[in-house]
C-alpha cells in the first residue's frame, strides 16, 4: 500500500491531508485540561461513549448518504483493539499514525478524504480535521458536515473538559 504524503500545519505534530490552501475543509479546535492526557486516550474518550446527537448525526448521515450509494459507517463502536498499529481499522478510519501524542485516522473514498488528527501537547488537546472532496456529491456533503462537525468537536472537547476537572484528584 502506497502511503499518501501528510501535511504539517502550524505545529511539527498536527497533520493534514494536504497544504492548507488545498484543502476543502479545515478545522482546528483546542482546549487546556486539567491533566495531561495521550492523544489515543483522548480518542477512547470521545468513542466509548458518544454524544446523543453523534448517534443521531451518524444515523441521519448514512440514511441519506444511503440513496447515493455511500457505504453506511454506523458511527462509533467504542471499540479499541489491543495492540493497535499503523493500518488497522477503527471504526470507520484507518490508523495513519499512533503514538502517545498524535493519532491521525483517515477515511477515503470516491468523494472524499477525511483526516482527523489529535494531538496532546501537555496538557492542551487539539483536534484537527481536514478533508479534501474529489466531486459534486463530496462538495454537497460536506455543506452541513461543516457546521455539524465544528460544533460537535467543540462539544467532545468541552465533555472531556468536565470529565477530567470533575474526576481530578491532586493525589492521583
Amino acid at each position: 500500500m502506497t502511503q499518501k504524503p501528510f501535511f504539517t500545519y502550524k505545529r511539527t505534530d498536527i497533520q493534514i491531508l494536504a497544504p492548507r490552501e488545498q484543502l476543502n475543509f479545515f478545522d482546528t479546535q483546542s482546549v487546556i485540561l486539567s491533566r495531561e492526557i495521550s492523544a489515543p486516550e483522548a480518542w477512547q474518550m470521545i468513542t466509548s461513549n458518544p454524544a446523543p446527537i453523534m448517534k443521531f448525526a451518524f444515523r441521519v448521515r448514512d440514511k441519506i448518504s444511503g440513496w447515493f450509494g455511500v457505504k453506511p459507517i454506523k458511527g462509533f463502536s467504542g471499540q479499541w483493539p489491543d495492540n493497535l498499529q499503523i493500518g488497522d481499522q477503527l471504526d470507520f478510519f484507518v490508523v495513519e499514525h499512533i503514538s502517545p501524542t498524535v493519532l491521525t485516522l483517515t477515511a477515503r473514498d470516491r468523494h472524499l478524504d477525511v483526516m482527523t488528527c489529535i494531538t496532546t501537547d501537555r496538557a492542551t488537546l487539539t483536534i484537527t480535521s481536514s478533508v479534501k472532496t474529489h466531486n459534486a456529491f463530496g462538495r454537497l456533503y460536506m455543506i452541513p458536515v461543516e457546521t455539524a462537525h465544528k460544533l460537535i468537536v467543540r462539544a467532545d472537547l468541552k465533555r472531556i473538559k468536565r470529565h477530567l476537572d470533575r474526576n481530578h484528584s491532586p493525589f492521583a
